[in-house]
């Protein structure tokens, strides 16, 4: 990648936090000789690589609204008179009239634009001065262009191209799978999430920590909490600057043990001792999630990520979507206040919308080309622009989505994460997650499958050994016909079935009415039985023994004549060899003192009598009779089965 850049190319480059972007750009930066201008969307970003770039003797200089006017003008004398390696812009800089044209009087060696899934519409924090780069790009030609981000998929990929008008650009994609990071989630209520957190922070090895939170209260509150028993401090962005990087920078000293955050803390924080990264709700993209993640263990050793969520968090996520993208008829009503010849920004500000709402509401409209803002004031263009934001508002409900269905899986949660940027060879579990290894959860308890719950599992395995492959929703319809278990509650038990691997669980979609509709569908492992039967057939511990689950009742599969008439010449036969497995299958069942179905599941024993094998591989051949069933009844079962 560094060769193809130092080379004069365009690249993209997507690399997960802390595996090393910033040396991308800045050693091809180096080799061209000339200035490398690099876009940073953060002060703390650009003032923590200026200081490290200094410290090896490199000359660097950031330009953002934190530095004194005087130092700015100093920083663009230095520019164009040659005498810098590195100049680091933030993004809103490019709207500064005159700006652009002044870095465009020495063109740089290399634009880097870090940080460059801001850009785009579909990433998960759009930034609207990233914009601007599109057209302001090409005044620095014929320089070379590195798009840098840790998180990416692959429409968003194609939109930073389409975006900076790179369309020969070369794409590096490297590194998703984080070999050192154990990830754990657990649905969890609310009030229970910051005792767990403070009790999974106690060891001194699993400090530093960062702690994230929803909201700026929230970060308060819970700062305060945790100040109690360690050295710990809020950070949102309703703090003053100075106090926001006095914070910052006694964690990146070890001051301070604990940060409580909202989003606005991290992005570009190169601490590389942090043990455990805790969220105490749920995020909102995946995404997200992951370049926030991702800030712990970067030093290569041992690290955890506690996630802790609720249904309820939905709602919190729902009301954020709410307020950065204001449903359609909000911005129709906006729209409307808005005269042909224009308006004042201030006055509209104050018209039909209430503030907070017409502020996001405007800058969406402006964004999707329904009105244009110059200056102060806002005009209105003769322009379509519902169906390219109800587009992107349906998408980022469909990431909410995403990040639930993630939160709910039962399966290896890096192996999720990689699959989800687009690596789907990629299968390998990672082996110490809260799905490969239940036991070693340092944030999360588990119990024992209830009698319920287990009976539920093994219908869902008679099920699928009938008809592999079934979406979960076909499966809940099938088991409970007329209802009677929340879906919730159900997947808990798919997920605790593919912690054990009895089943694997694999994404798939449809399209209906021109919406994409994703789900997932249930497929049988091998050993099925006897997984149900393993330590790791096991349940979240939060909230008690959960909840009561009804007994299924699965209806009659509809039979074809031909299948019918071949029942009923054998039935007399077939119903004397159930009678007889369900009379041992009863015996040893009270012999041991436990429930029938623990023995063998009502589908297993059917499909033993219609099979009425001969010998041990007969038997084991069976779909849904397992290698423990076999070793411990196996020979009992052919007995009653020859009725000797």
């Amino acid at each position: 990648m560094c060769r193809a850049v130092a080379a004069g190319g365009d690249a993209l480059l997507v690399m997960p936090t802390g595996s090393g972007k910033s040396l991308c750009y800045q050693l091809p930066g180096l080799v061209r000789g000339g200035t490398t201008v690099i876009v940073s969307p953060l002060i703390a970003l650009m003032e923590d690589q200026t200081a490290k770039l200094r410290r090896v003797g490199l000359r660097v200089e950031p330009i953002h609204s934190g530095r004194p006017r005087e130092d700015l003008r100093a920083a663009c004398r230095e520019y164009l008179a040659g005498r810098l390696d590195y100049l680091l812009l933030a993004p809103e800089r490019l709207s500064v009239p005159g700006f652009p044209e002044m870095l465009a009087k020495r063109p740089p060696a290399l634009v880097a634009v870090d940080e460059a899934h801001c850009i785009s519409h579909w990433g998960h924090d759009f930034r609207r001065d990233y914009r601007l780069l599109g057209s302001r790009l090409p005044m620095l030609r014929p320089a070379p262009v590195l798009a840098l981000t840790a998180t990416a998929t692959v429409r968003v990929q194609d939109d930073i191209l389409r975006q900076l008008a790179m369309p020969a650009a070369r794409r590096f994609i490297r590194g998703f799978r984080r070999y050192n990071l154990g990830i754990e989630v657990a649905d969890t209520p609310r009030g229970e999430r910051l005792e767990k957190t403070a009790l999974a922070l106690a060891p001194p090895e699993r400090r530093p920590a960062l702690v994230y939170v929803p909201s700026r209260k929230l970060a308060e509150e819970c700062a305060a909490e945790l100040a109690l028993r360690y050295r710990a401090a809020a950070y949102h962005a309703g703090m003053e600057a100075e106090a926001r990087s006095r914070v910052q920078g006694a964690f990146q000293r070890g001051e301070l043990e604990v940060v409580v955050a909202t989003v606005a803390f991290g992005m570009g924080v190169d601490k590389a001792d942090i043990r455990t990264v805790v969220h105490l709700s749920m995020p909102g993209t995946v995404e997200g999630y992951y370049q926030e993640i991702g800030r712990a263990g970067r030093d290569g050793k041992p690290a955890r990520a506690l996630l802790y969520w609720s249904w309820g968090d939905r709602k919190i996520q729902e009301g954020f979507l709410a307020r950065s993208y204001p449903p359609t008829g909000e911005l129709e009503k906006l729209l409307q206040a808005v005269p042909r010849a224009g308006i004042a920004r201030e006055r509209l500000m104050s018209g039909p919308v209430d503030a907070e709402t017409a502020e996001a509401a405007l800058d969406k409209l402006w964004i999707h080309g329904g009105v244009t803002v110059d200056a102060d004031d806002v005009v209105r263009p003769a322009g379509e622009w519902r169906a390219s934001y109800e587009a992107i508002r349906d998408y980022r409900a469909a990431q909410l989505d995403e990040m639930l269905e993630y939160a709910q899986s039962g399966g290896c949660r890096m192996t999720g994460i990689v699959r989800y940027f687009g690596d789907l060879r990629d299968r390998r579990p990672c082996g110490h997650c809260d799905a490969c290894a239940p036991r070693g959860c340092v944030g999360r308890s588990f119990r024992p499958a209830t009698q319920a719950q287990r009976a539920v599992a093994e219908q869902v395995l008679d099920e699928l050994a009938e008809r592999d492959g079934l979406a979960a929703g076909t499966l809940l319809r099938n088991l409970f016909p007329s209802g009677g278990m929340e879906r919730g509650d159900f997947e808990k038990i798919l997920a605790a079935m593919e912690r054990a691997r009895a089943i694997s669980l694999r994404d798939d979609e449809f399209e209906k009415d021109g919406r994409l509709i994703r789900f997932r569908r249930a497929h049988l492992s091998q050993g099925a039985r006897a997984a149900l039967d393993s330590p790791d057939f096991v349940f979240d511990a939060s909230g008690g023994r959960g909840p009561a689950v009804p007994k299924p009742a699965v209806p009659p599969k509809k039979r074809s004549r031909r299948e019918a008439a071949d029942a009923a010449e054998r039935a007399p036969e077939e119903s004397s060899l159930v009678l007889r497995l369900k009379e041992w299958r009863r015996v040893v069942a009270r012999v041991k003192s436990v429930p029938a179905f623990r023995i063998m599941g009502d589908g297993t024993l059917c499909a033993i009598a219609d099979a009425a094998p001969a010998t041990v591989e007969e038997l084991h051949s069976i779909r849904g009779v397992g290698p423990a069933l076999v070793s411990r009844y196996g020979e009992e079962i052919l007995r009653v089965v020859r009725g000797s």
